[in-house]
């Protein structure tokens, strides 16, 4: 563990010395790693406050937990998987591909587990971010932030909710010590989470047991064409020159060919909706749940679900669909605004995360002394092209704002940033620069456009209230068009749309025992 003074004190510190700090073992952080690693770029350590890789592949392991996107593109371009057992992948292989790429690309020794950042301050003086974390410290040139837009489970307000005498959890935090056979069970949400583990709910409580399951809004489900790979194709796959990319690049294709539904024609929605209605249409025949089911607000406006046993879940003996509010929770009951009081003994909260206010936000303050969750907090997220926020020198943040996607997979978006992030680092590298922000202009410019892009799309036009929109009712979420556009903005390091400082002569010299 390397030494260095203090600036203030002149005392010695026992922050350990590194080039880049990541935050987060997940896709982002690991392709951060390895991408940086390739560029020569060798002195960074990942810390991951879990206890292994695979960010929210890792901690999701609620029953029916899949991914909504082809397994042919939910994977880095850099490393195909031939061996996926089917169009969607189950959680458990998904962890294992994350697990498997990090231990074949030799970066795992400099990964810290189970260790959490509880405090990271950029200290102008020393052009390092100064970062404490559960299990030491760390004086990093840049702060690399890959820590999610779901890793952090959001609790519904609720009266009582305190109170209750059974079980409780988070879909994100799955007990599965608790025996569900006979049980009744209360599930809150009925979004992404809550349509895959809903189903196998129904079935695991049994004839004994029975799920309620409380809906504030219907979402649009389409149905999910689902198939297991056969051992011709990955066979191909894995032997054929070529083969498995031209299969990624027909589901890319495809799947951009819907963005534009999404940012600039709505109306071709209607489509989805006609999909979706056939959808349940084919599973329930109750009018009242018909009704209940149907969203009135147009396909796309919030996130566009797929399954095939949601429908056919809600329509089961066992299963009841509450729309009523919910009014309170008490020692074993929920209490709906009809004055219903419906026993249970486990209740699994599916509400969701803090999408548009990263709790990463909270713990790292900027160059004037303000944490990001401030910053943020004044106006809602903003960092220039996703990635870097003016104010907050040699952070990068993957996944950022505006950086979600409505059709199409994050792992494009992820190798994206982590390209820019690498040039980045080559370039203060090349240049001797100390640190780097984005123009105050160059920032207020992007998030302006992004804005004024986001006016025609579905997610403003469409009639409903989703995660997407912050509190000031703005779309700080999503990317508004296709993600080749988002490559191509972000093919190399525009250092001219930054404020640069050069390298100290304390760090210049650091660099020449480096």
């Amino acid at each position: 563990m390397a030494k260095k003074t203090t600036p203030e004190t002149g005392a010695p510190s026992t922050a350990q010395l590194v080039d880049h700090l990541i935050v987060g073992a997940g896709f982002a952080g690991l392709a951060a790693a390895i991408k940086l690693q390739e560029a020569g770029e060798r002195d960074f350590l990942v810390i991951e406050k879990d206890s292994d890789v695979g960010g929210t592949w890792h901690i999701n392991t609620y029953p029916g937990a899949e991914c909504d996107v082809p397994s042919q593109l939910y994977s880095y371009s850099f490393a195909l998987n031939p061996d996926w057992s089917k169009v969607y992948s189950p959680q458990p292989e998904i962890w294992d591909y994350t697990k498997r790429v990090a231990e074949e690309s030799g970066v795992l020794d400099r990964f810290v587990f189970d260790t959490a950042v509880v405090d990271a301050r950029w200290d102008d003086a020393a052009q390092r971010w100064r970062v404490t974390t559960t299990d030491g410290e760390y004086a990093a040139r840049t702060l690399i932030s890959g820590s999610g837009g779901l890793s952090e489970p959001r609790l519904p307000e609720i009266d009582g909710i305190e109170s209750f005498q059974g079980e409780i959890f988070h879909s994100a935090r799955w007990n599965h010590d608790v025996d569900l056979a006979g049980k009744r069970v209360a599930v809150i949400g009925t979004g992404a989470s809550a349509i895959q583990l809903v189903p196998e709910l129904q079935k695991v409580v049994g004839h004994l047991g029975h799920v309620d399951v409380y809906q504030r809004t219907p979402n649009w489900v389409i149905p999910r064409n689902e198939r297991r790979f056969t051992r011709v194709e990955k066979a191909i796959f894995r032997h054929v020159p070529g083969a498995q990319r031209a299969a990624r690049a027909a589901v890319y294709a495809l799947l951009e060919s819907r963005a534009p539904a999404f940012t600039r024609f709505p109306t071709l929605l209607k489509v989805v909706e006609s999909q979706c209605k056939k959808n349940i249409a084919k599973a329930i025949d109750d009018p009242e749940l018909v009704a209940k089911v149907t969203p009135t607000y147009r396909a796309g406006c919030k996130r566009i679900l797929i399954s095939n046993s949601w429908y056919p879940a809600l329509a089961a003996d066992n299963v009841d669909l509450v729309t009523d509010p919910i009014v309170k929770v008490t020692g074993d009951a929920v209490v709906t605004a009809d004055g219903e009081e419906r026993p249970i003994d486990v209740l699994v909260v599916a509400t969701g995360f803090y999408v548009t206010e990263p709790p990463i936000a909270q713990h790292i303050t900027g160059r004037e002394g303000g944490t990001l969750a401030e910053v943020w907090g004044e106006a809602g997220m903003a960092a220039y092209k996703g990635t870097t926020i003016h104010g907050f020198p040699n952070l990068f943040q993957i996944v950022g704002p505006n950086t979600a996607l409505g059709h199409s997979s994050m792992i494009f978006i992820i190798e994206s940033q982590v390209r820019y992030i690498v040039d980045a680092a080559r370039t203060m590298r090349r240049e001797g620069l100390g640190a780097i922000e984005p123009t105050a202009a160059a920032q207020e410019q992007w998030t302006a456009t992004i804005q004024e892009r986001m006016k025609p799309t579905v997610w403003t036009t469409g009639g409903c209230a989703s995660w997407y929109l912050d509190k000031f009712g703005n779309n700080t979420t999503l990317w508004p068009g296709q993600t080749f556009s988002f490559r191509s903005h972000l093919s190399r390091f525009d250092v001219d749309r930054y404020d640069v400082s050069a390298l100290t002569p304390s760090n210049i010299a650091e660099e020449a025992v480096a």
